[in-house]
This record gives structure tokens, sequence and C-alpha cells, in this order.
């Protein structure tokens, strides 16, 4: 009984030489940041109050939301040192652009920050319950790249939505100006009868300009924050035709004839390279299958990669090397068009 009292007390104290310097750690950053909060300018605090104010007596109060958040978003970002320094990074800018594609109203550096620190944490526990090392590995890499697939994928899956709405977007901007509609009012439109994606991003842009930016700026900032071809070439035509004139609705029927036989075509080649991506996932998944039958089959012969340090070392750089040769064969089967 003594035994367990003391074995208790020991491993209380353990926990408590690195639990509580962490609260206390995250007690005073929230106090610094609470502080700094109440010390800004009372312009920046009525700058947050209009734009959290939901009031007025607008139809669609959605047409409004991407472009506060943006703009919210950013302000905290000045507001943060430690995410004002992070965002200067070549990575923070690359992951918030991916967040912006996806259409995730977080912010870049702390979504970071908060991945790092959960990563920490869960190598953390793994030392404490005594688990092996490359377990503890695996769990922080895990914890840090599994929810940056999964907005990788979920950006992947809204780009291929734009992209095939494209078409009916600039179609019906065209019926729109060619109705007598002025620019501005065809995005209206498009943000009004189109769904999303398509509605939140030109939602936004018609927001932008609302609020004081011009459109060609607004438009320049969606064709940045999506990435496409396809929109660079509506954003060129559109600061075109404000400079030196022209049938833009004209000019917007060709684009759209265009990008659907670019979609066709890329159709054509995915199918094409079907076999291609299929093999590189079938390679990826061929040694995990083959090592898990192996652990049925003969366990005493796998224990050798999972219970030896230089197994658990071979099986993270197999797992590393697995998944640089799926990027590669990604990367060879995936034809620009």
């Amino acid at each position: 009984m003594m035994i367990d009292i003391l074995g208790q007390s020991s491993f209380m104290e353990e926990w408590g030489i690195y639990i509580l310097p962490l609260v206390g750690s995250v007690m005073l950053s929230y106090a610094i940041f609470s502080l700094v909060r109440d010390l800004r300018k009372p312009e920046s605090r009525k700058v947050s109050d209009r734009l959290r104010d939901d009031g007025g007596n607008s139809g669609d109060k959605s047409i409004e939301k991407a472009a506060k958040a943006s703009i919210l978003r950013q302000q905290r970002e000045m507001e943060s040192s430690i995410a004002a320094t992070l965002a200067k990074l070549s990575i923070i800018a690359a992951l918030q652009r991916m967040l912006d594609q996806a259409n995730i109203q977080w912010s870049a550096a702390r979504t970071l920050i908060h991945l790092v620190g959960a990563a920490a944490l869960g190598a953390g526990v793994c030392h404490f319950l005594k688990v092996d090392l490359w377990i503890t590995i695996s769990v922080a890499a895990g914890i840090m790249l599994l929810p940056i697939l999964v907005i990788f994928i979920m950006r992947k899956i809204r780009l291929n939505k734009l992209l095939n709405q494209l078409p009916d977007v600039f179609e019906l901007m065209s019926q729109a100006l060619r109705a007598g509609h002025s620019l501005p009012n065809a995005i209206l439109v498009v943000s009004q009868q189109l769904p999303d994606p398509v509605r939140s991003e030109f939602a936004r842009v018609f927001h932008e300009q609302n609020l004081g930016i011009k459109v060609e700026d607004a438009l320049k900032n969606m064709a940045k924050r999506v990435g496409m071809m396809d929109v660079n070439f509506f954003v060129t035509a559109v600061c075109i035709q404000r400079q030196t004139g022209g049938d833009l609705a004209e000019v917007l029927d060709n684009i759209s004839a265009v990008i659907r036989d670019r979609i066709k075509l890329f159709g054509m080649v995915k199918a094409l390279t079907a076999e291609g991506r299929l093999s590189g996932w079938v390679l990826l998944a061929l040694p995990m299958v083959v090592f898990v039958l192996e652990m049925v089959v003969n366990p005493q012969y796998a224990e050798k990669l999972t219970d030896t340090e230089m197994g658990q070392y071979m099986l993270i750089a197999g797992a590393v090397m697995q998944l640089m040769g799926l990027a590669m064969i990604q990367k060879i089967v995936n034809i620009k068009v």
C-alpha cells in the first residue's frame, strides 16, 4: 500500500513539473493578449464593432460575411505580434492562400501555431504514456499533417467545382451587361443567382467594392485568392475594358467558350492519365497491406521492425519515401491544360 502511494505521488510530481509551467504560460499569454486588446485605439474598436454589426435591412447578409471575416482576420493578425511575424513567412502565405481557396475563414499564422501546439501536446502525452519513439513521432506528424491534408482536399474539390461553374458565370454576366446592368450589378446578379463557390467569391468582390475598393482591385484580389488561369483571363479582360472601352459582353462570351473547351480537354487528359494516378495509390497501399499481413502471418518476423530502434527508424523512413513517391507520380500525371 505504501509503495502504491509513493508511486502515485512520484507520478503526480512528474506530471506537475510539466503541466504547471504550461498552464502558467497559457494563462500569462492570455492575460497579455487581453490587456493589449483592451488598450486598443478607440478607432480600431469602432471598426470591429461595425464589421461585427449584423443590423441593417439588406436582403442577403451572406454577401457581406466573407469580406467582413477577412477584414477582421487581418486586423487580428496586425494586433498579434507573433501572428504578424509569422505572416511574413512564405509558408504562412501559402497556407493562408490554401485556407482562402477552401473557403475556411481561419488565420494561417494562428492555425500553424495551434497545429504545432497540438502536435507538441500529443508528443507529450505519448512520452508520459511511455510509448515507443516511432509512435510518438507518428502521432505528432499526424496531428500536424492530417488537418492540412483535409484542407488541401477541400480546396481541390472547391476549385474544381468553381472551374465547372465559370462558363455559366460569364454567360450570366454577359446577359446582365446586355440588359443594361453595370459591372458591379452584374457581379451582384452572379452572387444572387448561382450557388457556391461562385456565389461566395463574387459576393465578396461586390461587398469589397461597396466598402470603397475599386472594382478592378476587388477582382484582382479574387484572382489572387483563387489562383486560376481562367479567372486571371476574366480579370485581365475586365481591366483592359475599363481602361480602353469595348464590348465586354462579347469578350465574356469568348472566354466562356474557351473555358468550356478547356474543361472538355481536361476531362480527356484526366481519363488518359487515370492509370498513372491509380498506380501511385496502389504503390502507396501495397507495402502497408503487406506489412499488416506479415503481422498476422509471421508476427515474429514483423516485430523486428516494430520492436527494434533501427526497425522503427526504417518504418518512418519508408513511410516518408512512400509519400514522396506518391507526390512525384501525381506531379508527373498532373498535366497542365
